[in-house]
């Protein structure tokens, strides 16, 4: 296994740098796993592809406005963050700059952007890692809320008009940094739509961080170090996937996140449990999926664990060439692009 051989090309100009102005139109290709066969469509049409009592299990994780700015009291040097993983409440690991300056022992007096305001909170340096990696302590966590600003991924670089399309419509427990994208297609209107053919929900969380974007760089990905995110499986969520599997119906897994942290909550024979901890399941090629049936994704970085994933689920070979596709027909690719159903 290489990491190279989940390598592609793909034309700058397909990145999607801003969501669609309706959620629900963007393009829907659906990729049958086991013939490999593809069909183009469109989201508005993703209760085509569900049957009565299938359940979608849906991350209810919301993005945290996770870029900050402040001073350092005392020198009054200027300091920029971003919080990369809540440890627990109160406490972060961020990446700081420049982080030559900013050591344990340091206070730094958040001011938002403009350097002159006064300082509306403060936070702590406690700890101290690589590559400009600090873990903070805030002495008000609400704060982040009022004062940070949402932090697009690496690849978008135009300025987001309006929040909240970083947000699913069904988020509601704060601790991201990067959204589930695969949940930004959905409106309340696709919502109805689903319960009406007879589909059923289930929400987990997994609160994701930046390194869902960074790149695989050993030359085997066996190598390489996953990172963790916190999750919660609740017990009503655990009894509804039960219940599904029981009657025979599909689970179909919205997104990367919600498929590893069911996977995660998933004992040797399938049975899924109650969960709230860290996740740190690496889903290779030759995993066993125990729990999930379908899913629907977006489409991924190259060299990325989360190309790696959807390969294990469907076939290198059919992923590789579904995304050839569908840059030839020019789909939108990552966050805020186009949406993928593979069943």
């Amino acid at each position: 296994m290489r990491t190279a051989d989940y390598d592609y090309q793909l034309p700058g100009e397909l990145i999607a740098q801003t969501p669609l102005a309706n959620r629900g139109q963007s393009r829907l290709m659906v990729l049958h796993r086991k013939s490999g066969a593809i069909g183009h469509h469109r989201f508005s049409q993703l209760p085509d592809f569900v049957h009565p009592g299938d359940l979608l299990v849906l991350n209810d994780s919301r993005v945290l406005p996770a870029r900050l700015y402040g001073r350092r009291a005392g020198s009054g040097g200027r300091v920029e963050m971003l919080l990369l993983r809540r440890l627990e409440a109160g406490l972060w690991e961020a990446l700081v700059r420049p982080a030559r300056r900013v050591r344990p022992g340091d206070v730094v007096e958040l001011t938002g952007r403009d350097e002159g305001a006064p300082a509306a909170a403060r936070c702590t340096v406690v700890g101290q890692g690589k590559r400009g990696i600090r873990t903070l302590r805030f002495d008000d966590e609400a704060t982040v809320r009022t004062l940070g600003e949402v932090a697009l991924p690496p690849y978008v670089h135009v300025p987001l008009a309006q929040p909240e399309r970083y947000q699913t419509v069904y988020a509601r427990n704060e601790g991201s940094v990067a959204a589930p994208t695969a949940g930004l297609h959905f409106t309340p209107e696709m919502l109805a739509a689903l319960r009406e053919k007879g589909a059923r929900f289930a929400f987990v969380t997994l609160h994701i961080g930046l390194d869902t974007f960074r790149p695989v760089a050993a030359e085997d990905p066996r190598q390489h170090t996953i990172h963790r995110e916190y999750g919660v499986v609740p017990e009503a969520a655990a009894r509804e996937i039960q219940r599904t599997r029981a009657q025979g119906r599909r689970v179909i897994c919205v997104g990367t996140t919600s498929v590893r942290v069911v996977e995660a909550a998933a004992g040797e024979d399938g049975t899924v449990r109650p969960l709230a901890g860290w996740v740190d399941l690496f889903i290779l090629p030759g995993y066993r999926f125990r729990v999930t049936d379908a899913m629907l994704t977006n489409f991924h970085l190259p060299r990325s664990t989360l190309l790696m994933l959807v390969s294990a689920f469907a076939g290198r070979d059919h992923i590789l060439r579904a995304y050839r596709e569908a840059a030839a027909m020019k789909y939108r690719f990552y966050s805020f692009g186009d949406a993928m159903l593979i069943v």
